[in-house]
This record gives C-alpha cells, structure tokens and sequence, in this order.
C-alpha cells in the first residue's frame, strides 16, 4: 500500500513559511502531481515527505504510520531527483541495483530483480554502460529503474523530466503514465509544466504561496476552477479574468463592466465586485449589430493575431483588458479590427473579488463564496 497523510503540515525557513499548515490526502494508486509556479513551495512538500527536510509542524502518515521523526530510509518511499543522481563509476546494473546491496541482499535476488526492472523499462541492453555513456532519456529511465527495483510504498518524483528536450520529454510523459498504470503504485510528482500534470496525473494539488489551492482530476480544475489563481494559471492561454460588478437591472440580473454585458438570470441581487472567467476557446465572434440579450457580449478591438499552426489566437481589448479567443485557423479577424464575443453563459465563471474565490450560485438564486 502507498497512502499518504499529510497533518497541518509546515516547514517555514526564518519568518517565511514555504509551506504552511497543508492537509492533503493521497490514496494508494494515485499519480499526484504538485503544480505550481516556481518557489510555492512543492519541493519543500516533497522533500518533508521524503524525510529528507524536518517539517517545523504537522505530521506525515505513511498508511497510517506516523514517520515524521523517522529517517528517510526508514519510510519505504523511493526519490527520483532532477539531477537523476546516478554514480558515474557505476554501471547502469549497479546503480540500479545499489538500493539491494545496501540492504545486503543476496546476489542472486539482486541480479534476478535488476534484470527484470530493466526488462520492464527496456534497459536490457545498456546494464554494462556507465552513465557518461547514457542519453538524457535513458539517464532518467535508469533513475526510475533505481527507484522501482526496491518495490517501495510511493514514488516521489522532482522535475524528473526538466532536463530533456522537448520532444523526448513527450515520449517519456506517455512512458511514465504507462509506468504508472502497470505498477499501480503511488505516485507523487513535482512539476511547474501543466502539460505534465494534465496528461500524466490522476489527481493535480495546485499550490500557491505555500498553501493548497485546489485539488482534484485534470478536468475537475481545469473545468471548475476553486480561485482566481487557479483559472489564471492552467491553460495556454490562460482563463480571462476580468473585473466586473454584479448588478439587477430590467428584472435582470447582470454582470456588466466596460465593453462587457453578461446576463444571469431574471430577478435581483446585491451589488458585488467579481472577476468573471472565461477560457478562449470557449468564446467566438458574433455580428457586431448584435444586441445584448440572453447570450453575454463582448466589444473590443483585435490587437494582434497568433497562429499556431492548426490554430490561431486573438488578442482582443475589451474595456481595456486583453481578451483571448482561441479556435480553428482561420479565425477570420486581423488586428485593428472591431469585434463582437459571445460565449455560453454556462461557461461563465465568477469569483468574488477581494478573497478570489470561487462563487456558486444557490437554487434562489444568490451567490456564495465557495471557501
């Protein structure tokens, strides 16, 4: 089993706290990816789960074990680090095999295991090779090999793809969620890529300033976004957020602000400053003779336009604020151009604008933070 439990978990480094207080639930079987910018602290996390850095509050239960006090070779969680780590004197059989041989496992059983990992993540071929001898891509398999040889509880994985290009970064992500599948192991990686944590994760932990932000599957907080962090951090391009008021009027609840008018529903609300979401692609051009009504409506002028190959994006000033629309190529717009955007208005999301929440709407209806 590999079932993790993190406690009000902390670790703070003088007055700064890199991770505070965070309670998180990983089940066994699950691929969690921790997401977040640079410096939010998930490498911290990592390395508490580890052991490998004293938290300075909470706990860590490994199956229902507490192993906040104990050392790292004492929890049965094998680390895979960006660096890889591998002893360049060593061939690639002995550094997999290095974790057996310091517990003092017999030969035979070493040999026999080495073997067959190495079968697993095809390196049958490269057992006499040292590491100098190795690609970027056959290094990181080798450390994955180093790791899967003691069978341990969970996997703990930091950046383990940074250092490969781009296209053998894409062939290992699809290995790795493969990997993953088959063993039915834990997994716990760390990662800043949101294109790692969409395609490869069963479950995605944003965090952001030390704290948790959201957790749930990939389409879980891509589709229903928790903060406006979160909206404005998943996504290529991201959610656009613009500052808006909730406001009745004509029997009609709207959000409105510059070159914006969103309808919601027939009835009234207390006026309310939010940030009303929308993704690119879920927005398109509509006649600019169009007249607000029961679709929300966007004005603005196209500032530039991206191609992308099978696709293209327009920058678009509404009231202002940068508006992207993303969609098939051609678009059909250049940039100068006055446009119309309309969108499904179950698309729209809000969120309230001092605490960046997420607000759900009651059956009344009336809106509530969702925190």
């Amino acid at each position: 089993m590999g079932r993790i439990r993190l406690e009000r978990l902390g670790r703070r480094f003088g007055a700064v706290a890199a991770v505070d207080g965070m309670d998180l639930e990983i089940e066994h079987g699950d691929f969690l990816a921790l997401l977040g910018p640079s410096g939010c602290g998930k490498t911290t996390l990592l390395r508490m789960i580890a052991g490998l850095l004293p938290p300075s509050e909470g706990r860590i239960l490994v199956d229902g074990e507490d192993v906040t006090d104990l050392p790292p070779k004492r929890r049965d969680l094998a680390m895979v680090f960006q660096s890889y780590a591998l002893y360049p004197h060593l061939t690639v059989a002995s550094n997999i095999g290095f974790p057996l041989r310091i517990r003092r496992r017999p030969r035979a059983e070493v040999r026999e295991r080495v073997a067959a990992v190495a079968a697993q993540l095809e390196l049958g071929g490269l057992l006499d090779r040292r590491p100098k001898e190795l690609s970027g891509g056959q290094r990181q398999r080798v450390a994955l090999a180093r790791a899967l040889v003691r069978d341990p509880k969970a996997f703990l994985m930091d950046e383990p793809l940074s250092n490969l290009d781009a296209k053998l970064r894409t062939a290992t992500r699809v290995e790795l969620a493969a990997l993953h599948r088959r063993l039915g192991s834990t997994f716990i990686y760390v990662t800043h890529d949101q294109v790692e944590a969409m395609t490869m994760a069963t479950r995605i932990a944003l965090i952001n300033g030390g704290r948790l932000e959201q957790v749930g599957t990939p389409a879980e907080v891509y589709d229903q976004p928790e903060s406006v962090f979160v909206a404005g951090f998943l996504g290529a391009p991201p959610m656009n957020l613009l500052s808006a008021r909730v406001a009745a009027g004509d029997e009609r609840v709207r959000v409105t602000a510059p070159g914006l008018d969103v309808p919601l529903w027939r009835g009234t609300t207390p006026e309310q400053e939010v940030v009303l979401g929308i993704r690119p692609e879920h927005l398109s051009f509509a006649a600019l003779t169009e007249e607000p009504g029961e679709r929300p409506l966007l004005r603005g002028v196209v500032r530039a336009v991206e191609n992308l190959g099978s696709e293209e994006v327009a920058i678009c000033d509404v009231g202002g604020t940068d508006v992207a629309v993303r969609g098939p190529r051609p678009l059909g717009v250049v940039a100068g151009e006055a446009v119309a955007l309309t969108a499904d208005p179950h698309r729209i999301h809000l969120f309230d604008e001092p605490t960046g929440r997420r607000l759900v709407w009651q059956d009344d209806p009336v809106p509530v933070s969702a925190s």
